[in-house]
Formats: C-alpha cells, structure tokens, sequence
C-alpha cells in the first residue's frame, strides 16, 4: 500500500469557474459533493465520496454572498473532518473580512481575526490565500500560511503588451496603498505618484491633488480590492484633470458591489485589470473589464505544497527577477 496520500479538490458555490481552472491544471477532477439550501436559508452538505486519510483541498472565496460563502465552507470543513480526512486544506482566493484587521474605533470588532479563529478552531490545517488586504493577517493563524502574491501576473499583463516604457507612472489611490503601488513600480520599473486623497466636505468632485508626475504619462492605479469602484472613479478623474494621457486601473480582487460596474464603466479609464479571485457574473462583465486567471498559480502551489516544496519562486515575477515581493 502506497504512503502517499490521496489528493482530492472539493468546490464550493463561491467561484466554481475558478475551481474548474485548479483542476484542470492539476490534471485531477473536482471531488463529489452536494450543497442544499433549505427554504429558511440553512446549508446542508452532503461528500459523496470516501475521503478517510485524503490531502484535501477545498476551494472557496469568501465573498457575495458573503456570509452564505462562510457558512458553506465551514459546514464543509466540519463534513471533512468528520469523515477523516488526513489533512484539510482551505484554498481561500478572496479573504472576506480582510478589511476588519484592527481595532480603529473604540467598541469595534477584529473581523479578520475572528475568521481566523473560526477556521482554525473547525480543524483546518492549512490556508492558502492571494493578496491579503493587510500582510498581518497572517499573523492571526497559528496554522501554516501561502499567502501568494497577485502583482507578477498583473505586471506580466503590461510587460506582454508591451506598455512598459518611460512615459508609464504607478499611481497609488490613497496614502495608505503607497507601499502596495511602489512594489507594482519597481516590477515595472516606474517612478510612483499618490492620489492626495484627503476627506473634505467641500470637495464633492473627489481628490484633485497628486503627488509626483502624471501630466502625458500611461497612468496605472494599484489597488488590491475593487469595491464600490468609487475610489478608481475618482482617482482617475483626478489623473484625466492633471493631464494623463492614458489611465488603467488594477486590482487583484474584483468585488464589483452595488452599483460600481456603472460607475467604473462611466470613469475615464480605459482598461481595468483584475484577477478571477472572485466569480464576475455575466450581469458585472463590460468592455473595459479584463480578468487574468489565477488557476495557473494556485495549481502549482497546491503541486509544491503537496510535494513539501517550496513555493518562493511563485512569488516573483519572470519579466523582472531582481524584485523581491
């Protein structure tokens, strides 16, 4: 009998497309598994297949519907380890909750922290992960962490298509993305600038001050989560004031709530460059989006994690090996 343990990929409702994309790229088919909602909303699982001693992997971002995501994934876990799988681990693309990493105000929660310790007190062995919204998180799991990084596939985006040139600046949103935006420059080898966003009940046209060089330069805003899709908006609408004469937008996870596809699609950006971390439904899809798969990635991590190698070299970019992220 083989030492070796069995690898099985479960897929849960959050973003199936995605699911297919690991698996195919690891060559393997994704697990049996049925999820039922009763009519009040409670989530029912059912593993249609021995997993007694199996490496499990199970694929789910927390995202819209965020809670009922959550709550499918926990129940799963459950369902796992009481069905003796070997080891479960929770291959998490989106992070919900991620934004609710520290205590601001007085009397608020640690959101991020509390997912944390779900999980971990559910009996997961292992997270793996993309572009946390702050690093620390890591720092809330006493489990093992593969916390990959978006920003090579997103350069490699520029660099194919050759837009990588003198005229191109890195344009962070805000004070607080300037070490985000000045990782994603030195890939591209550009000099940075910051939206000088600051909050004034006098300015209803959004932020109009930036720091650093724009006028005639291909300007590229780097955020890690687009949500509301109103700090792009604004952002490039400052860019468009100050004379750029191109503006993309890039962010690893494309949230899309409310009524942002609207606003992004009516902003002066021509191209918007996000990841498949979270399932885009067709209703979100429009022209300027486009979306880069993260299969390719989290398959070979999956592969090294499962051969006890290491997974470093996942965590630079091909076009630019002198960065290290």
């Amino acid at each position: 009998m083989s030492e070796e343990k069995q690898v099985k990929l479960f897929a849960l409702n959050s973003n199936l497309p995605l699911a297919h994309k690991i698996a195919e790229e690891l060559d393997l088919s994704i697990s049996e598994a049925e999820v039922n909602h009763f009519a009040d909303g409670e989530i029912q699982i059912q593993i249609g297949e021995s997993v007694r001693g199996a490496e499990v992997y199970v694929i789910q971002s927390v995202a819209d519907p965020v809670n009922t995501s959550l709550m499918e994934l926990m129940i799963m876990v459950d369902a796992l380890r009481r069905a003796s799988a070997a080891t479960i681990n929770v291959v998490m693309p989106y992070y919900g909750y991620a934004r609710q990493d520290r205590k601001a105000r007085s009397r608020e929660p640690i959101t991020a922290k509390l997912i944390a310790s779900l999980l971990e007190m559910n009996g997961i062995d292992r997270l793996i992960t993309i572009d946390l919204h702050a690093d620390q998180v890591q720092g809330f799991f006493n489990i093992p962490i593969d916390h990959l990084i978006g920003a090579p596939l997103l350069a490699n985006y520029f660099f194919s298509r050759k837009l990588v040139d003198d005229d191109l600046v890195v344009v962070s949103p805000s004070h607080s993305g300037v070490s985000r935006a000045r990782k994603f420059a030195e890939l591209l080898k550009a000099p940075i600038a910051i939206i000088d966003n600051r909050d004034d009940a006098n300015n209803e046209a959004g932020p109009s001050s930036i720091i650093g060089d724009v006028a005639g330069k291909r300007a590229i805003i780097v955020d890690d989560i687009i949500d509301t899709g109103v700090s792009m908006s604004t952002s490039s609408q400052a860019l468009a004031f100050a004379g750029a004469k191109e503006v993309y937008g890039v962010a690893t996870h494309a949230v899309l709530s409310a009524d942002s596809v609207d606003i992004l699609r009516n902003a002066p950006i021509k191209e918007l460059i996000t990841t498949d971390t979270i399932n885009v439904p067709d209703n979100k899809q429009f022209s300027k989006l486009t979306q880069l798969s993260v299969g390719p990635l989290f398959a070979l991590a999956i592969e090294r994690i499962h051969n006890n190698e290491p997974i470093e070299d996942l965590l630079r970019s091909k076009d630019n090996l002198d960065v290290q992220l």
